[in-house]
């Protein structure tokens, strides 16, 4: 990717220099079903504070053929190069700029991505520009502090639809004419354009109408569930305007789903796009209902943090993900109307995990990251930015308050609309409105890496009376690589006290605590003189971000009660604080396995199900002692089918089973099975064998040997789909030969044709978790192309491969070696040796499990 970095120090000397007032952009896709290039024409109008000045505007294009500053040519081969145009002689005040370039449509969910849906054989388009690619459309100033207004005229095929932040307009012989936006910055301004289908609404109160759209495409739109996207959406409205006391800044609110999108959603201003498996074709579980609520509230909560309010630069870019985890979440917990007023467990389940994993690699970082270039940003879209940053912020306002906090919020919005800021703005915001002063805060918790951890030290008298309570504080040590030093912080935490009555723990009548814990030992004189419960609990209700541990007895109990827990809350804690333990090395994965398959029979909540699901095909994966990895297998998939026949016919519980089971199916009876349920020949009373259940067995059976090109061909004749090109390419991948191995490797390394989405799936079934002898010989494969893909792929497909095709399966010593030996002698840039250091970690964690579960 030479060629397209850009540096802070250059992005501030230009923000200096330049204030940028206006684009107009005009876009010929008339020629969009054939694909190709397209012509695009950019007017730019900026300020220079210096006459005489020299700086450069940012393009992506195979072509440029006019570029005209002031009225005057420049000849493009001699300003052009590097994907930046050269702008000497600036004038002091005033100065216009028009650019004429073919740009190219892309198939990688960078820039213009354009997608041919099998179905109907057409053409959809939408943009996609975080972070720096409405440079592959438009001539622009590609960093987020250079806010201007965008007016998009866009020319497209006779009879599609073109939907970009402003309203859409009424088409003249096929051109869409949109009004200016407000000032916001480049990445968030879209386009989407094709034949989609669309559903309207509107929200209304208080004298306040917004339109609502909501788009996918017709071969999507029978299981459109247009009205609950509505219900959440209003949700949303209605919740984020109390609390932050700003109506919503832009004139509609459209929600499209697209294809072959490489992330959740993206907060593009007024036109927020959203992956299109979120159109659920098949049954999903309510967690799945949840997951997604979560995102449109998300991208949602963004048109305040990130686009009517945006960070100076990137460093700051968890203002934007963090608050809008942490509010989506809040609101999902706190809407009266919410159907998921248990997403704090979900939290706690899931997004916790990820950051707690995520703060324990070489690349660990502060929340307020060092980011030096767009290359560092590029691979910062992680567990710290997103799930550790909310985790601070909703022990932030267990800290302050939550209506202070709030109260903070509202003051910067206020001060701030459509404006760039930096932390210290926010934080002087909440400062006045809670009393506290949050420098100390901030340095510990936002401007340091790490994690801490919080253990009980409980001393009883014979009669099981407290006669001493503490809880320490530790830090351990960052890992290798990683920058500055393990930090003690302070934590609002609640400990909560659980006795067992009537076969369920509940928390007994007084039996929550909350206080502040600081340094090393912090005492909790409250409880000397009471009973001993039976479990102890800290950080109860997940007020704070630490790692926590049982003390011994605490253990024991939950060991035997887990599932007991009456409320979903504390179980989430333990079942994490459980898998954390597993993942550390202090607790075997054979003992992890019976803890999950004691306690998971209770467990009422399918997000959390379904995460265990998940972490106990890691562990036995991953972290199992490798000679009794079978062993372990074995008895996981018999509890798999034991479970799939018992849950309750047609529910929840019922299919997150049936893909668990599918994912390790080994027998030939557990086989037989599969194959049965796919022909007809075998039912499980209630299972709904639809087409993405389907595909789950499918590629099982084409993993295991059973099926192969006939068989995966068939199944794609059923389901002649995008989906189902994406499920075919994994499962071809997934045969465990040498030849279909050599197909998909080429086809991924050797070829750059693949789309983004078709790339996944093919990885995804390349790397199979038994076939490591298969895979063994790739490891020298890949340390042989991955620089050499690094430097000529873009990053979402580099990405990609460099991460999904690592060795992580080989967990040993000579993969650390031949790793390493790798980073010394190549010298990656920052971004791909993060990349290949974090993959790395998770084989030296694997190996320390491996260790610890042969124990």
């Amino acid at each position: 990717m030479p060629g397209t970095n850009l540096t802070r120090e250059e992005a501030q000397q230009r923000a200096k220099l330049l204030t940028v007032d206006s684009y107009e952009i005009d876009l010929d896709l008339s020629g969009a079903q054939e694909g190709g290039t397209y012509r695009s024409v950019t007017t730019v109008r900026f300020d220079s504070a210096e006459d005489g000045a020299e700086s450069f505007i940012d393009l992506v294009a195979p072509a440029v053929h006019e570029v005209t500053l002031n009225g005057h040519p420049l000849d493009p081969a001699a300003v052009f190069k590097d994907s930046r145009i050269a702008l000497p002689g600036l004038l002091e005040g005033r100065n216009v700029l028009r650019v004429v370039a073919d740009c190219a449509y892309t198939n990688t969910g960078e820039g213009l991505h354009r997608f041919v849906d099998p179905v109907d054989q057409q053409a959809y388009l939408y943009t996609q520009f975080e972070v720096p690619d409405a440079r592959r459309v438009f001539a622009s100033f590609e960093q987020p502090d250079l806010k201007a207004t965008f007016r998009f005229t866009v020319k497209a095929p006779s009879g599609w639809t073109v939907v970009s932040n402003s309203p859409t307009p009424e088409p003249k012989d096929d051109v869409w004419a949109f009004e200016p936006t407000p000032r916001i910055s480049t990445y968030i301004t879209a386009l989407i354009v094709g034949p989609y289908q669309s559903v309207h609404s509107v929200y209304e109160k208080d004298g306040q109408r917004v339109p609502l759209g909501i788009y996918c495409r017709p071969s999507l739109a029978e299981f459109l569930d247009a009205d609950a996207i509505f219900e959440v959406t209003r949700q949303g409205f209605d919740w984020f305007q109390e609390k932050f006391d700003y109506a919503y800044p832009f004139e509609k609110y459209d929600q499209l789903f697209v294809p072959e999108f490489n992330a959740g959603a993206m907060e593009n201003a007024g036109a927020v796009t959203i992956r299109d498996q979120y159109v659920f074709r098949s049954k999903v579980t309510d967690a799945a209902y949840e997951v997604r609520a979560e995102t449109i509230l998300h991208e949602l909560a963004h048109m305040w943090f990130g686009d009517l309010v945006t960070m100076e630069w990137w460093n700051d870019l968890w203002l934007n993900e963090s608050f809008a985890t942490y509010t989506s979440i809040a609101c999902q917990a706190y809407h009266p109307e919410s159907r998921w007023p248990h997403s704090w467990t979900t939290f706690a389940n899931s997004m916790k995990t990820w950051a707690y994993r995520q703060d324990q690699l070489p690349s660990t970082h502060p929340i307020m990251a060092e980011i030096n270039d767009l290359d560092d940003v590029l691979v910062n879209f992680d567990g710290i930015t997103y799930a550790k940053g909310a985790s601070v912020l909703k022990q932030l306002v267990a800290y302050v308050g939550m209506d202070e906090f709030f109260a903070g919020v509202q003051a910067y919005f206020k001060q701030h609309a459509y404006a760039n800021t930096r932390l210290s703005d926010l934080l002087g915001a909440l400062e006045k409105t809670s009393g506290r002063d949050l420098k100390t805060w901030s340095r510990k918790w936002l401007e340091t890496a790490g994690i801490n951890v919080l253990r009980p030290e409980i001393e009883t008298d014979e009669d099981g009376v407290i006669t001493s309570f503490a809880i320490r504080q530790e830090a351990p040590a960052l890992p290798a690589g990683a920058k500055g030093e393990p930090t003690l912080r302070p934590h609002r935490i609640a400990v909560g006290l659980y006795n067992l009555v009537d076969g369920k723990l509940v928390r007994a009548e007084d039996g929550r605590i909350e206080l502040d814990v600081d340094g090393e030992l912090t005492a909790v004189a409250q409880l000397v003189g009471q009973r001993r419960p039976d479990v102890v609990l800290l950080n109860d209700d997940d007020l704070s971000y630490a790692k926590v541990r049982l003390d011994e007895r605490s253990l024991a109990f939950v060991t035997e009660h887990l599932g007991d827990f009456e409320s979903s809350l504390p179980r989430a804690l333990c079942w994490a604080s459980a898998w954390d333990m597993t993942r550390d090395a202090e607790l075997a994965t054979r003992d992890y396995l019976s803890l999950v398959l004691s306690g998971i029979g209770k467990e009422s909540d399918i997000g959390v199900v379904q995460s265990l699901h998940r972490q106990v095909k890691l562990a036995i994966d991953q972290y199992a002692d490798p000679s009794t990895r079978e062993a372990l297998l074995t008895r996981w998939t018999d509890a798999t089918l034991a479970h799939l026949r018992a849950a309750e016919p047609g529910g929840d519980h019922q299919l997150a089973w049936a893909r668990a089971f599918a994912a390790t199916a080994r027998t030939p009876e557990q086989l037989d099975l599969l194959e049965g349920l796919l022909d007809g020949s075998e039912t499980v009373e209630g299972l709904a064998v639809d087409a993405e259940l389907r595909w789950a067995f499918v590629e099982r059976l084409a993993a295991v040997g059973r099926f192969d090109e006939t068989e995966i061909a068939g199944e794609l004749e059923r389901d002649k789909t995008a989906a189902g090109e994406r499920h075919a390419a994994t499962a071809r991948a997934a045969r465990p030969t040498a030849e279909a191995k050599a197909e998909a490797w080429a086809s991924v390394i050797e070829d750059d044709k693949l789309p983004n989405a078709v790339q996944e799936a093919v990885i995804a079934g390349f790397v199979q978790t038994d076939q490591r002898e298969l895979l063994a010989p790739y490891t020298d494969r890949y340390f042989e192309v991955v620089k050499g893909i690094w430097d000529a792929r873009s990053h979402e497909i580099a990405q990609q491969i460099v991460t999904g095709l690592y060795p992580a399966l080989q967990v040993s010593e000579e993969t650390l070696t031949k790793t390493d030996t790798w980073l010394t002698a190549t010298e990656p840039v920052p971004a791909l040796r993060r990349l290949i250091s974090e993959s790395r970690a998770g084989v030296e964690r694997a190996l320390k499990a491996q260790a610890a579960d042969a124990v």
